[in-house]
């Protein structure tokens, strides 16, 4: 955590560094998380939030900065189920509900990158890409329901808390568009997407572990080895405020 903090300040450091006028910010807004699992079935999107504060270069080329940002993003994924009922080996029919399980790697984010502003004429509205490298640290986890039921026969599936990286990494690709309202203050409307290259979740097989699910044969299992990596997509609604040093002589 402390290491977090201190890489956020020598980014910052260096944007601001960079030159003596800076842009800076806050953004947040929906987050749609994916995760790609190994050895087990297809997770569903998880829809979540999440709010940056940025800082970025403003230089005599204002068509070209540098950036450093960091903040809190929900990632991760959920399985979907449908109304259902099981038949008991008594012959009880016991009846499931619908139900949406969420796997929350609730996680701080630092991004340090570059941005590109294009040369279209759209006034003194600015279309831009960026690109960035991210780091990860997950600060807490849910994952499964938060109320449990005896007759979840998913339970087996669930991550184990034992298994999850607090250290990720990946980049940060995308767009956006600048809105002035004035020369100082304006909006922007910004689209992303961030892979992830490490494994979020990372367990070896195991053996000998005991069958939750109450409607199969009594005995163990074996349980594969499971990796996940996160994939997000963001879109995001902010302010830019520009604070501009005016040399006098």
């Amino acid at each position: 955590m402390r290491s977090f903090f201190i890489g956020l300040f020598l980014c910052v450091s260096t944007v601001w560094g960079f030159t003596q006028s800076t842009a800076f910010g806050f953004k947040g807004g929906l987050t749609a998380g994916r995760q790609r699992w190994d050895n087990t079935f297809e997770r569903d999107m998880l829809l979540r939030y999440h709010g940056i504060a940025f800082i970025e270069s403003v230089g005599e080329d204002s068509r070209f900065s540098l950036f450093a940002q960091g903040g809190y993003h929900i990632k991760g994924s959920a399985i979907r189920t449908p109304r259902g009922t099981i038949t008991g080996s008594g012959g009880s029919i016991f009846s499931i509900p619908a139900q949406q399980i969420s796997f929350e790697y609730r996680n701080i984010s630092l991004t340090v990158g570059a941005k590109q502003r294009l040369d279209l004429d759209l006034g003194e509205k600015k279309v831009y890409y960026l690109l960035g490298i991210r780091g990860d640290y997950t600060l807490s986890t849910q994952l499964g329901p938060r109320f449990p039921d005896q007759y979840d026969i998913y339970t087996v599936y669930y991550p184990i808390p034992e298994f999850v990286r607090k250290f990720n990494y990946g980049l940060t690709v995308g767009g956006g568009i600048e809105l002035p309202f004035s020369e100082l203050v304006g909006a922007l409307l910004e689209f992303t997407v961030n892979p992830d290259f490490s494994f979020q979740y990372n367990q070896p097989p195991l053996e000998n572990i005991i069958n939750p699910n109450p409607f199969a044969p009594r005995g163990n299992i074996t349980l594969p080895q499971r990796k996940s990596t996160n994939l997000t997509f963001e879109v995001s609604l902010g302010f830019r405020f520009l604070r501009k040093v005016i040399y006098v002589d």
